[in-house]
């Protein structure tokens, strides 16, 4: 497997990196209430999906002396203040979570070409509900837009 010890360092890395940017994001926009909780959960989704990958991780390994350098993404350490703050920290997550997508979706097909049914059961697994975050970080953003593009600070 050339690669795939690659992409399932990616995977691990970048659910991680994205769980650790929703607790950022949820505190630091703790006084919208639905924005930390549901950050939080969408932070326990992604931790999830690495406790699942752990045992995939150990059989495939997570390192390639060959990794490209910029196969990665960097996280929000804290939010930006303010109703823009907020927007743009939503699509910052998007950013990140669409990364997290399409990793799992690539590593589906590695998966299905090696016939590994337990890698591409959490590979679809969590592919569906990263597809689930980005639903609600697009519904998201489209809730905070007027109040931040429209309203006067």
């Amino acid at each position: 497997m050339p690669h795939l010890s690659t992409y399932v360092g990616l995977a691990d890395r970048s659910e991680q990196i994205l769980a650790e940017s929703f607790r950022a994001v949820g505190l630091g926009h703790a006084r919208a209430v639905d924005v930390f909780h549901t950050c939080n959960l969408l932070a326990e989704m992604c931790d999830r999906h690495r406790r699942q990958l752990a045992p995939i991780a150990e059989r495939y390994g997570e390192d390639d002396i060959e990794e490209p350098e910029r196969l990665h993404a960097d996280g929000l350490a804290q939010a930006r203040d303010g109703e823009i703050g907020l927007l743009r920290d939503l699509q910052d997550l998007h950013v990140l979570a669409t990364l997290v997508q399409s990793t799992w979706t690539v590593i589906a097909q590695g998966a299905q070409g090696l016939r590994d049914a337990e890698l591409l059961d959490v590979a679809t697994t969590a592919n569906e509900e990263t597809s689930r975050q980005l639903t609600w970080l697009n519904t998201r953003m489209k809730v905070a837009a007027p109040q931040a593009l429209i309203v006067a600070p």
